[in-house]
């Protein structure tokens, strides 16, 4: 999944900040904990999540999730 957000990034410059949760990691363990917390139940493995919230909990395609972040870009443009 991190190669399908990888792949789009770079056409969204400054308007996109990611990070890969790596869960064998303490950060990305504690990071996988409060996304699990916030759903109220195991966040899905792979997921995309944007602000906070679950987006994807399977692979989508480029294009898929081109249209899903410019309907959020367009929504917080002025």
């Amino acid at each position: 999944m991190a190669r399908v957000v990888e792949s789009v990034a770079p056409d969204y410059g400054d308007m996109l900040h990611w990070e890969k949760v790596i869960t064998k990691e303490m950060g990305g363990a504690m990071r996988y904990g409060e996304l699990s917390k916030s759903l109220g139940r195991p966040a899905p493995v792979p997921s995309i999540f944007i602000d906070g919230e679950l987006v994807f909990d399977i692979t989508p395609s480029q294009e898929d999730l081109k249209a899903c972040l410019d309907k959020i870009i367009s929504k917080t443009e002025p």
